[in-house]
């Protein structure tokens, strides 16, 4: 069953916590995520593992999670041989999935279809690259068949996350237009810029006119370049912004680890609600620990 509230209502003067990493989460209960699909590959063969990683994050306190498509694209299901009725079948049931470890909880729960972005599907690190050689239209021939089904699914948002530029973004926010799910547009950064180089005012106003879109930020980020980007997101479009940076460890895509030591920290929620953040939580490597004390921090605002 869904909320009774829709998420933009919630966000209107409230805090809502979003969930963390989803990887390091199904790692700690034992999974094997080396498979070019990610935490995608589970849809097929561990589905359990992931609503019980939902769970925990549900448990921790979140309010939004995100679901477990981020890279799961008909492309990618089809180089494993999954047809296409299938793959729009484990597309759905990310979504379910996520819905049935929100109703065990006692809070109001909101679920957020994922979307990663084009490189996310090539499993080569070229997420935090963008500039993919595809113009406007190609990226949104391929993001629009995957929108309509997740949308079909029944999500409270549209979670378009991780977007390296603003041709991406610009594509993602086509195909969304008209599904009927409200989306939130978030973008990977470095310092003032998206990962492609864009300063993030611009990358911003980008969504400031668009009514679908209940809220703008960055994820997948350092947690450093945090404060200011929320001050930007908000400046350039007046909506509420959403925040979830990584640990603070930086990913090796060529040896496909991570290195470097976290640096994220649960009381910085404190200036991004002050920036104009209302919705606020931790990307790749965030665990149901920070996660729990970041719920701790936003519950005892004033």
């Amino acid at each position: 069953m869904k909320p009774a509230r829709t998420l933009a209502a919630a966000l209107d003067g409230g805090t809502v916590v979003l969930d963390g990493g989803l990887s390091n989460q199904l790692k700690a209960q034992g999974c094997d995520l080396s498979d070019a699909l990610w935490s995608a590959r589970l849809l097929v063969d561990g589905p359990q593992q992931i609503e019980a990683a939902h769970a925990a994050y549900v448990r921790a306190g979140a309010q939004v999670l995100i679901t477990s498509s981020y890279q799961a694209t008909y492309e990618g299901f089809a180089r494993r041989g999954v047809p296409r009725d299938e793959a729009s079948a484990l597309l759905a049931r990310s979504v379910e999935l996520a819905r049935r470890a929100g109703e065990a909880g006692e809070r109001e729960v909101w679920v957020a279809a994922s979307v990663g972005p084009y490189g996310a599907m090539l499993a080569d690190g070229s997420e935090y690259r963008g500039r993919y050689g595809r113009s406007v239209a190609e990226l949104e021939r391929f993001h629009r068949p995957r929108i309509e089904t997740l949308a079909a699914a029944g999500p409270d948002v549209l979670a378009l996350e991780t977007v390296p530029d603003t041709d991406e973004a610009e594509a993602l926010l086509r195909a969304a237009a008209g599904c009927g799910v409200p989306v939130w547009l978030s973008y990977s950064i470095a310092g003032e810029r998206t990962r492609a180089g864009q300063p993030l005012a611009d990358a911003f106003a980008l969504a400031a006119d668009e009514d679908q879109v209940i809220a703008v930020g960055i994820n997948c980020c350092d947690p450093a370049d945090t404060d200011r980007a929320v001050e930007i997101a908000a400046t350039a479009t007046g909506k509420p912004v959403v925040v979830y940076p990584n640990s603070g460890e930086q990913w090796d895509a060529a040896a496909r680890r991570w290195h470097g030591d976290a640096t994220f920290d649960p009381s910085r929620v404190r200036a991004w609600q002050t920036a104009g953040a209302r919705l606020v939580g931790g990307c790749c490597r965030v665990t149901p620990t920070a996660i729990a004390e970041l719920t701790t921090l936003t519950t005892a605002s004033p």
